[in-house]
Parts: C-alpha cells; sequence; structure tokens
C-alpha cells in the first residue's frame, strides 16, 4: 500500500514536471538591430506558440497554425510588438516601422519574423532598448539580441528585471562599447536557468546519480559505506557528463557539427529511458561515468539550440558561448549540492532504496518513454496542464 501511494505522488510529481519539458527552451524571442544613423534596420522573431497563447491565432481550434490564421493577425502581432519594444537614440524616441511578417523555423518550432525599421530624430550613439515582450503574463521570458554596427556586434539578454538596456556607439571605430562582464553575466544567468528547466536533462543526471551513495550486491541495493565513496562517484559522472557536453555545446555553436533536431531531442529522451533503468536492472554497474559521457555528447546539441538560433559572429560568440557553458556548469552543480546530501542523509532508509530508487526510476522511465514516442512521432500524448500556460 505503501509503495503504490509512493507510485502516485511520483506520477503526479512527474506528469506537472512533463509540462515543462516539451522542450529545452523556454519562453523567447530573437532580436537583431543594425545601427545606422537616424535609420536602423532590424527583425524580431517570435515564436508562434507564443503569439497563439496571447492573441489566440488558432481560430478553429484544430492545433494547428495556418499561413491564413497568422497573416490574418498581422496588425494584431504589430501592434503587440510596438507595445512592447522601445529605442531611444540620445534620449529621443525612435519611431518604428513593422513590415510584411515571415515565418521561419527555428529548433523548438515555429517562429513569426518581423521586419523592422527605427527612423529616429537624431544620429544618437547612446542607444536605450526597452523591451517588455509578454512581461505581464510570463515573468521568465527573454529576448536574445544582437546589435551589430559594421563587423562588430555586441549580445545581451533582454527583459526580465532590466527591462531597459543601454548601448553605447563609437563611429570612428565601428563598435558597440558595452561591459563585456555584462553580456558573460547575463549568458551565464541564461545557462543557469536553461539547465534548471530542461527536466529532461535533470532527470538524465539524477537517474546516473540516484546509485552513487548506493552499493548493488547480491542482487540488491545496500547502503554505500562511505561519503567518500558515494562523493567520487558522483564526482565521476558530473565531471564526465560536463566534458561531454560542453565539446559537443562548442561544436554545435560554432556550427562545425550539426544534427537534426528530432534526432537529438528524440536520443535525449531515450537517454533519460536506459538511465533511469539501469537503476532497476543494473547494467553499467561502475560505468555509469561512461554512459554519462556518451549520453552527455547528445545533450550539450540540446543544450546549443538556444546560442545557435542567435546567429552571432564568431567575435560576439566566444563571450555568449562561454558565459552560457559557465552557467549551465554552476546550475548543474547547484543541483548536486542539494541532491547529494539529502541522498547520503536517506540512503539506509526503505523510502530511497525502494521509494525513490526503484519506483521512482520507473517513473522516470515511463515519463521518457512518452517523451521519446511524441519526439520521435511529432504527436502530443500528455495534456498540457493549463496552470503551467503553453510555453514550455
Amino acid at each position: 500500500m505503501h509503495l503504490n501511494r509512493l507510485f502516485c505522488v511520483w506520477f503526479v510529481v512527474l506528469l506537472a514536471l512533463s509540462d515543462f519539458a516539451q522542450a529545452h527552451k523556454s519562453s523567447g524571442s530573437y532580436l537583431t538591430i543594425d545601427f545606422a544613423p537616424r535609420s536602423m534596420t532590424g527583425r524580431l522573431d517570435i515564436a508562434l506558440r507564443d503569439l497563439d497563447f496571447v492573441l489566440g491565432l488558432d481560430q478553429d481550434g484544430n492545433g494547428e497554425l495556418t499561413w491564413g490564421e497568422v497573416r490574418a493577425r498581422h496588425a494584431d502581432i504589430a501592434e503587440l510588438t510596438k507595445n512592447h519594444l522601445g529605442l531611444k537614440a540620445d534620449g529621443e524616441e525612435c519611431l518604428l516601422e513593422i513590415g510584411p511578417q515571415q515565418i521561419d523555423e527555428h529548433s523548438d518550432g515555429a517562429y513569426s519574423v518581423l521586419p523592422l525599421l527605427w527612423r529616429c530624430p537624431k544620429a544618437g550613439t547612446r542607444l536605450d532598448i526597452n523591451y517588455t515582450l509578454f512581461a505581464d503574463i510570463d515573468p521568465q521570458h527573454r529576448g536574445l539580441f544582437n546589435l551589430r554596427f559594421g563587423e562588430q556586434s555586441q549580445t545581451a539578454v533582454l527583459g526580465g528585471d532590466r527591462p531597459i538596456q543601454q548601448f553605447e556607439i563609437n563611429a570612428s571605430t565601428q563598435s558597440v562599447a558595452r561591459g563585456g562582464w555584462q553580456a558573460l553575466l547575463q549568458f551565464g544567468l541564461q545557462g543557469i536557468w536553461h539547465i534548471w528547466i530542461g527536466f529532461d536533462h535533470i532527470l538524465f543526471l539524477l537517474s546516473l546519480l540516484l546509485p552513487a551513495v548506493l552499493m548493488y550486491q547480491s542482487r540488491r541495493w545496500v547502503p554505500a559505506e562511505s561519503f567518500r565513496q558515494g562523493g567520487v562517484e558522483v564526482l565521476k559522472v558530473v565531471t564526465a557528463f560536463t566534458v561531454a557536453h560542453s565539446i559537443t555545446l562548442t561544436l554545435a555553436t560554432l556550427q562545425w557539427v550539426v544534427l537534426p533536431s528530432r534526432l537529438v531531442e528524440s536520443t535525449i529522451a531515450a537517454s533519460v529511458v536506459l538511465a533511469a533503468l539501469n537503476n532497476v536492472w543494473p547494467l553499467f554497474q561502475g560505468q555509469r561515468w561512461t554512459v554519462a559521457f556518451l549520453f552527455g555528447l547528445i545533450h550539450g546539441f540540446g543544450f546549443a539550440s538556444v546560442l545557435t538560433d542567435l546567429g552571432l559572429p564568431s567575435s560576439a560568440l566566444l563571450v555568449a558561448l562561454f558565459g552560457f557553458n559557465l552557467g549551465v556548469e554552476v546550475g548543474q552543480l547547484a543541483i548536486v549540492a542539494v541532491f547529494l546530501p539529502l541522498a547520503w542523509g536517506l540512503r539506509s532508509t526503505a523510502f530511497y532504496r525502494r521509494g525513490v530508487m526503484t519506483v521512482g526510476s520507473l517513473m522516470i522511465a515511463a515519463l521518457a518513454s512518452i517523451w521519446l514516442t511524441e519526439r520521435l512521432f511529432d504527436v502530443q500524448l500528455l495534456v498540457k496542464l493549463p496552470i503551467f500556460g503553453s510555453y514550455r
């Protein structure tokens, strides 16, 4: 009876988390501006799923958006953009004009692409960007920003608690002045948040860490004898996962290796299934770090989707890549810092060995199997919970 209750609790918790784990990327858009005195051009890419949630683009309610449905609401999309995207040059408001929209595919789905034109009363060198898109309904929404001037480029993460950000233009050197540490910090925070909402990444890592405080003897799990033993196992798994996904995150972000998004996302789901089932029917005892490394290579491609869709030049990409990867590691270590003491304290209990290890691993495997089916065949098996909206 006790295990039945545990099974039900695990099921409810994981079903709730599954609503967030349909994709790695949280609600976000992509803004690019090419600087020129008095007249600046650019483009804004907004996810159709976000626009549908706010504006109700799916008029026939069939769960699929057509070009006709999107085009019919162009005026509303443009008005939404004008109300939440502002630009000032030397303190003077620039007038925004929005051209006919197009549709483009990013790694996480279709986006509305809006051509932008700002006409400014001054040929200012100080730009203030005011970005509040979706801020009233989704505080976690972010805009990944790329400001270009000649061969130079500067990046930033817009939204959140800093809706207005400032950039200085040096016309003589054709450069954009802004603290490099600011971009590094912003993309670092974005990396931390990305790992924390990437529940498939988290469940893969936890599936590998759960047995770290146990030993498999006589076909059953028993408590590890020393904290050092468990700590070394955690260190091996985390290090292998970190090295692996750092390699492929770099390769994918620099566009040296590109894999189809569906293949990457499906393999990530499959890795969660295998890692969880290994806790119930152990096959890789003493080799979990190898599993962490091999599948970590695939997880790195999943992390890279945030940066590859931004289309940054190499000069700005290196800072964004380093900051984002550093943030992922910090977020990952925070998870480990919470997990290890709790797991060590509970390792001798039946709750941990049967409830968390066995029942929990089976539920993780079941949930990941659903993700795998959804990603392989592009179907939706789980009903999204309304409390979480449709941003994930």
